[in-house]
């Protein structure tokens, strides 16, 4: 099993930038597809970004070229950078931790992106 704890959450104003981060505890976690998702009031949770265990990495298309996700196995860690921040990317942001039969959720970070 594996628990996540999400932080880098707060306010950013349009076209800024935020970094959040999610560390793992437990064993294994180079062999959890990580993905960060997230849901906005209202609106029903969804998947921002992924990165399996041999570092491929899918997006929503809402974030491509915006959004980077990426992991340190060394650190037990899942990151995603967030630039060029829009309104529509406010929402509550969940780490998420996937392999077969098996899935665990952080409590997430709340994102807002207001002038």
């Amino acid at each position: 099993q594996v628990q996540l704890v999400e932080s880098g959450g707060g306010l950013v104003q349009p076209g800024g930038s935020l970094r959040l981060s999610c560390v793992a505890s437990g064993r294994a976690f180079s062999l959890y597809t990580m993905g960060w998702y997230r849901q906005a009031p209202g609106k029903q949770r969804e998947l921002v970004a992924s990165i399996t265990t041999w570092n491929s990495t899918n997006y929503a298309d809402s974030v491509k070229g915006r959004f980077t996700i990426s992991r340190d196995n060394a650190k037990n860690t899942v990151s995603l950078q967030m630039n060029s921040l829009k309104p529509e990317d406010t929402a509550v942001y969940y780490c998420n931790a996937d392999r077969p039969a098996y899935s665990s959720w952080g409590k997430g970070t709340l994102v807002t992106v207001s002038s």
